[in-house]
């Protein structure tokens, strides 16, 4: 059955959960429990499961499904938006083609023929090169004899003559090793051509057919939204990145352009795929099911369940909003006339707002630079929004006397301290510090008492190299072979308590000695550092009111004066 039936005496909420930054509300936290109580206790494999509250007739109850298709979907989750997985259908005829390719492609390297071949040219290769350097050693050396006997005495008309021929010998000599290897070296260069270019051509026939089988794939994924109409991922995506994505496609402004220029564009989208694995996660397919059916969606919520992944950060158990890459341009087709939580500026969020820009605290200010206390919530820099930040505070502190220029941030999230230009020249400057590495910043982080249990040294060092993930950002993932390195030294202090409440927790010493984006979030939650995901760390562990990562000491040198200069604010 893939209606679930849950009691529940509370007030639904008044409008549908933003899937992309949500808390779960309590139907939806009931629908998880009861859909874990069913789920295996140890999996050896981590997934992401998903629950969407619906009503229908009166009657509340929730769907469920998890992110991927297998062959057999289960009687209690919601099928996929379409399946491609029949052992003689279409999509899984011409993968076998295409594993064909694939499998001639392996052979065809390994096989003995062509690596003889690549053996024969790199023997000749070396043999020419090794006999042209001999002959080219010959011919310095009688050269240098010629000269010096030329030095020595009188040379008569016929040993002059003797060494012009030597001479002309020894070069002719030359041209004909270069020659005959020349020759050796084609012939053996056209055998192993003959074997790269079958090569070639099956890579390209395979581009050719996997182009062609994603592209009918997507086709056939056709997505539901609140009005009924219908899309195809092709055309939900071509439209997303015509009007959200300039960056990718070169193709939003389009409006006020000729028909050419707009033609251009709109081809270029259209010629860019959905990313890999798109409609097959969880909420497309809850909504797809609620839509075909007739249940009007409530709420949702997304969660992990089981190890996590060796690049992205997941936590077994924990909730965790919808992907950028695969889901944004997709949920945003499927919520259309559905009312969403889009959470802009109301005057709620103004008062927030300006209360954190009075709470921006300036330790240190002279004509040149100044050191702020950043409160956690508040930007470094300007967003796309209305929202102030510490540029934008300081501009206005300082309008008509300088301007200022940001040398580092700190992530919205993240409290403490900043060092802040008032000029170009000591911008430079002080960047010139932070690239050579002789600006010193520790922070500090609470971690949950968890942490006591994985018995971890006193103090370490945690080396994961880090690259962006094009498919959820702006979240980081641990990328062994592009990614770039990261490095943080940890030093554990002790127990503390924090939050209104007086929770206890786990403070700990962070120093990075390299600067990458959320470096010192996903070196404590990834399972190859320590584990934990720092408190309130809503992207790689859960939310919480605020994350519990802060700035507490900055030491530099000031550009004019060239003291030393050292702060520190608790967290």
């Amino acid at each position: 059955m893939k209606f679930h039936p849950i009691l529940s005496e509370q007030t639904l909420p008044a409008r549908f959960n933003n899937p992309f930054d949500y808390e779960p509300d309590a139907l939806c936290c009931a629908a998880v429990k009861l859909l874990q109580a069913n789920l295996p206790i140890a999996p050896t494999e981590g997934k992401m499961y998903g629950v969407l509250i619906v009503e229908r007739d009166g009657q509340i109850g929730y769907l469920q499904a998890y992110s991927g298709q297998i062959a057999d979907e289960g009687e209690d989750f919601v099928p996929a938006v379409f399946d491609y997985l029949q052992p003689d259908g279409y999509f899984k005829t011409h993968e076998a083609e295409i594993t064909q390719l694939n499998q001639k492609i392996v052979q065809l390297k390994a096989s003995t023929a062509y690596r003889q071949a690549l053996d024969n040219l790199k023997k000749i290769q070396q043999e020419a090169e090794k006999a042209i350097d001999e002959a080219r050693r010959v011919m310095q050396g009688a050269k240098f004899l010629r000269d010096k006997r030329r030095k020595e005495a009188f040379i008569s008309e016929a040993e002059r003559n003797e060494m012009t021929r030597q001479s002309q010998f020894l070069k002719a000599e030359l041209q004909r090793k270069k020659k005959a290897y020349a020759e050796q070296i084609t012939a053996a260069q056209t055998v192993v051509n003959s074997y790269q270019e079958q090569i070639t051509a099956w890579k390209r026939e395979r581009k050719m057919k996997s182009d062609r089988l994603q592209r009918w794939l997507f086709a056939q994924f056709s997505l539901l939204n609140a009005h009924r109409e219908r899309k195809n991922l092709l055309d939900i995506f071509r439209d997303y990145y015509l009007r959200n994505s300039p960056a990718r496609t070169k193709a939003a402004n389009i409006t006020n352009v000729n028909t050419a220029e707009r033609a251009a564009k709109e081809s270029l989208a259209a010629s860019l795929l959905p990313p890999s694995g798109a409609g097959e996660c969880c909420e497309p397919k809850l909504l797809q099911y609620a839509f075909l059916h007739g249940y009007k969606p409530i709420s949702m919520a997304m969660f992990w369940w089981g190890p996590s992944p060796k690049t992205e950060i997941r936590q077994h158990g924990n909730y965790y909003p919808a992907c950028n890459g695969k889901c944004k341009p997709i949920l945003e087709w499927m919520l259309e006339g559905i009312d969403v939580d889009d959470k802009e500026c109301d005057r709620t969020d103004y008062e927030t707002e300006l209360a954190l820009s009075e709470r921006l605290k300036i330790l240190y200010e002279d004509d040149y630079l100044a050191v702020v206390v950043k409160p956690s919530g508040l930007l470094s820099i300007p967003g796309k929004g209305c929202q102030p930040s510490v540029y934008s505070i300081l501009s206005e502190r300082w309008k008509g006397k300088s301007d200022a220029f940001m040398v580092h941030r700190l992530d919205m999230a993240t409290s403490g301290l900043l060092v802040v230009a008032r000029s170009s020249e000591v911008h430079k400057a002080l960047q010139a510090q932070f690239i050579g590495r002789t600006v010193k910043k520790k922070y500090v982080a609470l971690l949950p008492l968890s942490i006591l249990d994985k018995q971890l040294p006193a103090e370490g060092r945690i080396d994961l190299p880090l690259s962006p993930n094009p498919d959820d950002r702006p979240r980081q993932r641990v990328d062994r072979t592009n990614g770039k390195p990261a490095t943080t030294e940890y030093r554990f202090i002790g127990k503390t308590v924090y939050g209104k409440d007086g929770q206890e927790a786990v403070k700990i010493a962070l120093n990075p000695l390299t600067g990458r984006t959320h470096q010192l979030r996903i070196h404590c939650a990834h399972p190859d550092g320590l584990g934990t995901p720092i408190i309130g760390d809503n992207l790689y562990g859960q939310r919480a009111e605020r994350l519990w990562l802060h700035a507490e000491h900055l030491e530099f040198t000031h550009p004019i004066t060239q003291r030393r200069m050292s702060f520190d604010t608790p967290l």
